[in-house]
């Protein structure tokens, strides 16, 4: 027994033995540890797929096996659409992508000089953005935890920092009688909030829930959490920041303190709590030049000829041997299709669907989202108020202000003047462009003052419902049932992918969680099949 476990290959080939062992050993010399793997996998023996993680379909997982791959049609060239074509094109495939717009990338949008944005309502605005200058109308971050870095890895894509979280940046909310900037916002509430449970805490108030260990340690947490000393008295401190900033001098503090009550009043839960959430938190990251970058990436190593763009479908159906897929430009058929739309978008379309597929579609709701890029003829928000990207919290209806983390030092610059959701996004999808950019420039102005439209030299805006063939920032599904889990099987030969079809939905991560998931599950059918 010793002897036989201790045997080589070249020892078993010698005795004119063929075992598993030396079929992998062969296998792995002359093919690689791609083609020794997929031998593993057709012997039974390498590790489950979920255990190991994903792994993506090879062409050796058919030439071992004496097989061929199928014909896939996929309907859209968004993230979703383009990974899925990605992924199974590494074992063969032959993917075709057909996109209703003019332009690949879905919602992951970037926006420059010369690019025309049409809307539902008929109004088509044309960017005159400066050379270098881009805006994001999509998404714009990604958290470092996120699968969308792999793939930029994977695709040669260069990334650089996000300022998802600047304190220099400002807070403004309606309690507020002027802005103040973030840094100062929550030196105040975490002062205060520590001197009221500090006193709590000495009064006794805590004295069921906490032992006298606790007491004490919680003292000294409160203490240097909200910066109050041993007197347990927030007075203000350093870190609200400087009228003056020290140098040879001291520097000159700010003052006075406001009050708790005008501190309470400022409403800062969300703007605190903000860089906590595990998708917000820093450090992130985007693509150098732009989101969409990650998009034509893909479309490169798919290539560009297997996508045709401007080509809406009109029909799906599903037949015993395939898909056929009527189109603006004729028809297609396939072996497989991967529906990759908006589900919204995709219940309209007319075939042969089972009615439950489609109440399934029907069942998430799409979310509007706006936001407008501002092109400012020169970076005052660096010069003039040492701002260095991040972003400016407020409960106005533009939500939030972006300052750009790319072109620092530059001459001009882009600054998100808003980027609202829900009833606020609504109010400004009905409204035409010019409309959009006065509200948003007015309300930037009680923050920033006259520059904000005196330096304004061109805009763009995107209200997501208003798009064609998208109609919609992201989807909330009412709950995660019956609908979510029916479309994550296909229906007959027709698979569906998205953001929408996971717990990651409006992030790019999402859609390629899901592509690769329906990659594994169609892979695995067709080696199955035949």
């Amino acid at each position: 027994m010793r002897e036989a476990a201790c045997m080589t290959a070249e020892d078993e080939n010698k005795k004119g033995v063929v075992t598993r062992r030396a079929l992998l050993v062969g296998l792995g010399v002359a093919g690689g540890a791609g083609a020794m793997y997929a031998a593993m996998g057709v012997l039974g023996l390498a590790p489950d797929n979920q255990a190991r993680g994903y792994a993506p379909p090879q062409r050796s997982d058919f030439s071992l096996r004496g097989r061929a791959a199928a014909k896939v049609v996929i309907l859209g060239a968004g993230v979703a659409g383009l990974a899925t074509a990605y992924e199974l094109g590494k074992a063969g495939y032959d993917c075709t992508v057909l996109e209703a717009r003019d332009r690949i990338g879905g919602r992951s949008l970037t926006i420059r000089g010369g690019d025309r944005l049409p809307e539902m309502s008929g109004e088509t605005q044309q960017a005159a953005y400066g050379d270098g200058v881009y805006f994001n109308a999509g998404p714009a971050r990604i958290a470092q935890w996120m699968v969308t870095l792999d793939y930029c890895r994977e695709l040669g894509v260069p990334i650089e920092l996000f300022v998802n979280d600047n304190p220099g940046a400002y807070t403004y909310n309606s309690g507020m009688t002027a802005p103040v900037r973030t840094r100062t916002a929550r030196a105040d509430a975490f002062g205060y909030v520590s001197e009221l449970l500090a006193k709590a805490t000495n009064e006794g108030a805590l004295d069921k829930s906490l032992t006298e260990g606790d007491r004490e340690r919680l003292l000294d947490f409160l203490s240097g959490f909200g910066d109050i000393g041993e007197a347990y008295t927030y007075q203000g401190s350093t870190r609200r920041g400087y009228q003056t900033d020290p140098g040879i001098a001291s520097g000159t503090r700010l003052g006075p303190v406001p009050s708790v009550s005008e501190v309470l009043g400022y409403g800062l839960g969300r703007t605190v709590a903000f860089p906590f959430d595990y998708e917000q938190a820093m450090p992130m990251f985007q693509p150098v030049g732009g989101m969409d970058a990650i998009a034509h990436a893909l479309a490169d190593a798919v290539g560009r000829d297997r996508i045709t763009t401007s080509t809406q479908v009109t029909k799906i159906t599903n037949k015993p041997d395939g898909v056929e897929v009527v189109h603006s430009g004729g028809s297609t058929t396939a072996d497989y299709c991967v529906a990759a739309l908006p589900p919204h978008v995709l219940a309209r379309i007319p075939g042969n669907l089972d009615a439950q597929v489609v109440s399934a579609l029907r069942t998430p709701v799409p979310l509007a989202a706006g936001k407008i890029g501002l092109e400012y003829r020169r970076r005052w928000w660096e010069t003039d108020e040492r701002i260095y990207g991040g972003i400016t919290e407020t409960d106005l209806d533009i939500t939030h202000i972006w300052y750009p983390s790319y072109g620092f030092h530059g001459t001009r610059g882009l600054v998100v003047g808003y980027y609202n959701t829900g009833p606020e996004a609504d109010s400004y999808a009905r409204l035409k462009h010019a409309e959009r950019q006065r509200r948003a420039v007015e309300q930037g102005m009680l923050i920033h003052g006259e520059k904000y439209r005196s330096e304004l030299l061109t805009s763009v805006s995107v209200a997501w419902r208003m798009q064609p063939h998208i109609e919609g920032a992201w989807v909330g599904w009412p709950s995660y049932e019956v609908g979510f889990r029916l479309l994550q099987e296909p229906a007959g030969r027709v698979y569906f992918t998205g953001d929408w079809l996971t717990h990651l939905v409006a992030w790019q991560a999402g859609a390629f969680d899901s592509a690769r998931r329906v990659v594994t599950k169609l892979h695995e059918r067709v080696l199955k099949e035949g």
